[in-house]
């Protein structure tokens, strides 16, 4: 093992929670802090350490992870007063979320000029890819400092190295999160047209997972979630409303013209201000099937 290490972990929540148990496992003293206070008994109860607050995490841990839900939340605790930029120990931040490039180069600047670095390492994989440890993690930050915490996030996932300014690897985030709320949004719609025209759920997913329809989508979560009725996945709507408006808008900002990432992220909006952001993301198909109800069936 390594050298044992005082490491900060802020945010243990969905994602925040496995994540830490990894760092755990490797022997390192981890010192937790999240505003759920039941999050925080749930790490202790796994072998972390309770910080009283943010700056007692921050004053003790000279490396220190974030899983933090939105940019606000992130700017806060990364920038604002009494956040980690004001901490004595930390000379490293491994951001975990996804908050946007803009938000994220601009706490690394004004992190680095505090002798801070922030390594910009948002993660793919879902809470059952935190808990086996095969995240992607898309890295970007200075090669100093990405190297301190390689082996750490290698605990937890395969790196795929970005670059070295903060903001580029929450880009490639953004676009693979995109990319995979849209494919499970047409597999809904796909899936919700087969049964109500009489075909059978799993002969007809396993067709079109043999077949050149097959995505993540398809092959991951209606065989893992949907198919058999769990709706588990551990992501919510909300977050997926929240990720394809980032990307959305980095990718305009970009003069992408976004015709089909506009529609999906209406779709998504809607199910979410209809039956409740806090759902489960492949709860879809249910919001889906029950638009379906009032339209006309095909005729036989």
């Amino acid at each position: 093992m390594s050298e044992r290490k005082v490491i900060g972990f802020v945010g243990v929540g969905v994602m925040g929670n496995p994540i830490s148990k990894h760092l755990i496992a490797l022997g390192h003293d981890v010192v937790v802090y999240d505003k759920s206070e039941a999050a925080v008994k749930a790490m202790v109860e796994a072998g972390a350490r309770a910080g009283k607050d943010l700056q007692d995490v921050v004053n003790q841990a000279p490396i220190v992870f974030t899983s933090l839900p939105t940019p606000a939340v992130f700017t806060q605790v990364l920038t604002g007063p009494g956040g980690i930029l004001e901490g004595q120990a930390v000379k490293v931040v491994v951001d975990l979320s996804t908050v946007g490039s803009r938000a994220t180069g601009h706490a690394g600047r004004v992190l680095l000029e505090r002798g801070i670095d922030l390594v910009d390492a948002p993660v793919s994989g879902g809470a059952a890819g935190a808990r086996a440890g095969t995240l992607a993690i898309m890295v970007a930050g200075r090669a100093a400092a990405v190297a301190q915490v390689k082996q750490l996030l290698e605990s937890f996932g395969k790196l795929f190295m970005v670059g070295e300014q903060a903001g580029q690897a929450q880009l490639l985030k953004l676009l693979n999160n995109m990319l995979s709320s849209t494919a499970f949004a047409i597999t809904s719609e796909a899936f919700v047209a087969g049964v109500r025209g009489g075909l059978d759920p799993q002969v007809m997913m396993s067709a079109i997972n043999a077949g050149s329809g097959r995505s993540g989508a398809s092959q991951d979560k209606f065989m893992k979630q949907v198919l058999p009725g769990s709706f588990d996945f551990g992501f919510p709507v909300g977050s997926v409303c929240k990720d394809i408006g980032l990307a959305i808008e980095e990718c305009e900002a970009l003069g992408v013209p976004m015709w089909v990432g506009n529609t999906v992220r209406q779709l998504w909006n809607f199910a979410g201000r209809q039956d409740g952001m806090q759902r489960d993301m492949t709860e879809l198909v249910r919001s889906i099937e029950d638009w379906a109800q009032g339209a006309t069936p095909p005729k036989a």
